[in-house]
């Protein structure tokens, strides 16, 4: 596997031309006490070098092609309390770099490693420490100019540069994100299995994380939201901790990461497992904008294609329950639609489930192209009102899966997942 980021680091070389590149990793947080967060690597160091330990810093140089990482020294001591380094040898062994070295001498080899170079890329001010660094060794190089050494002229933003690379999936990347989104899926259906009045929203989430773990994909993207009722109206809930009602919907959105890639599912579905009449006519709108949305995704499109016919869809359904008046064009115009829809319809996903990448390119919409991946998630939030009808208030539904676009069309790598209400009633119906 960590052929796939040598390549990475080569096509990073390819583009650098007399640059060096510098990336770091992330680092270990305290929690309390002696006890540390869950370490998780930055997502761009891992795309270069599949590295998973903190304390470490990666070197690329375009004029020679080669990488070099400087890591955690390997110490008995240490290992015996936290697990096995790889150490420096290993980095070279085992993960495809020519050189490396302990992160300790970083200060003392950075400098010679830059000298001469034209330019240096690190992804600017977002560590000050990796900032402090890269200056004291410009400071050290500047200081021997008088004895032949030369310090890079000129700062690049390395993040932009690798932000373009993450946007196009590579095979190894899509095997990864194809086996999160089948774990997730699977995740939900356990959870609608789960499903019933009077157990609470925690014990669904109980259940998407020991899918999650039983398929060896310890972490969860983000934090599983399990809204019953008008929870489902607040668009970030995460408490998960009320109980479900009869008679009322619950929506999540959740999805497992494996080795680092992410899926983020949300389905919707009535606790009980049947839709009411109210829920199953809002449900209808969310699910048409869904599919139109996804529709629109294929090579050469718009990025906006798919925003613009959910919205369509969703202006209508709203006209249609006589919650907008009007026109579909008037209500869109007017942003009145914005009172039950307020976020996008979708967000590229991969090693961040908000994945980068510029959506804009010379201040138009970008297109799509294959290997990107993306989210659809419509959605509808029907907030308690007094000029709300009250089979409709409280509901809040939001249908989303992850799309692939490929060189024909797109492939929906997590449609598992029921959504048709049908599909969903007939499966909930087995429990």
């Amino acid at each position: 596997m960590y052929a796939n980021h040598a390549g990475r680091r080569g096509r990073l070389a390819r583009q650098l031309g007399d640059a060096v590149a510098l990336i770091g990793a992330a680092r270990e947080v305290s929690r309390n006490g002696d006890n540390t967060y869950p370490f998780r690597q930055d997502s761009s160091f891992y795309y270069l070098t599949g590295f998973n330990e903190p304390e470490a810093l990666a070197l690329i140089d375009g004029r020679s092609g080669k990488s070099v990482l400087f890591c955690r020294a390997r110490d008995e001591n240490a290992e015996r309390w936290t697990g096995a380094r790889v150490g420096p040898q290993g980095a070279i062994e085992s993960y495809g770099f020519d050189e490396a070295y302990p992160i300790a001498e970083l200060a003392e080899r950075l400098p010679a490693l830059l000298d001469g170079a034209g330019s240096v890329a690190w992804p600017l001010g977002r560590d000050a420490a990796l900032d402090a660094t890269v200056n004291a060794a410009l400071g050290v190089l500047r200081g021997g100019e008088p004895r032949g050494r030369r310090a890079p002229a000129r700062f690049a933003d390395l993040a932009a540069t690798l932000d373009e690379m993450r946007l196009i999936k590579d095979a190894a990347e899509l095997s990864l994100l194809r086996r999160a989104g089948r774990i997730s899926a699977d995740a939900h259906i356990a959870a609608m299995h789960a499903a019933r009045p009077g157990r609470y929203e925690y014990e669904l989430e109980a259940e998407l994380l020991a899918t999650f773990c039983r398929h060896g994909a310890r972490t969860p993207a983000y934090e599983s939201i399990v809204a019953g009722g008008e929870r489902a109206c607040t668009l970030h809930y995460t408490a998960n901790n009320a109980r479900l009602a009869d008679g009322e919907l619950v929506l999540i959105d959740a999805g497992c990461e494996l080795g680092g890639y992410a899926g983020d599912i949300t389905r919707t579905f009535p606790v009980n497992g049947r839709f009411s009449g109210a829920q199953r006519d809002v449900y209808e709108i969310v699910l048409a904008a869904q599919l139109a949305a996804i529709d629109a995704v294929r090579p050469g499109a718009s990025l906006s294609a798919p925003a613009d016919a959910a919205l369509a869809c969703l202006a209508r359904g709203l006209i249609d329950l006589k919650l907008l008046d009007g026109t579909v064009d008037g209500a869109i115009e007017s942003g009145a639609y914005k009172r039950y829809y307020m976020h996008g319809v979708g967000h590229y996903i991969g090693l961040d489930v908000h994945d980068v990448g510029s959506r804009r390119l010379d201040g138009e919409w970008r297109r799509f192209e294959p290997g990107m991946c993306t989210t659809i998630e419509p959605g509808l939030y029907i907030g308690a009102a007094d000029d709300v009808p009250a089979a409709l208030a409280g509901i809040g539904v939001r249908i989303e899966d992850n799309v692939l676009v490929t060189a024909i069309g797109r492939e929906v790598y997590t449609d598992a997942v029921p959504k048709a209400v049908a599909d969903i009633e007939a499966l909930m119906g087995m429990k």
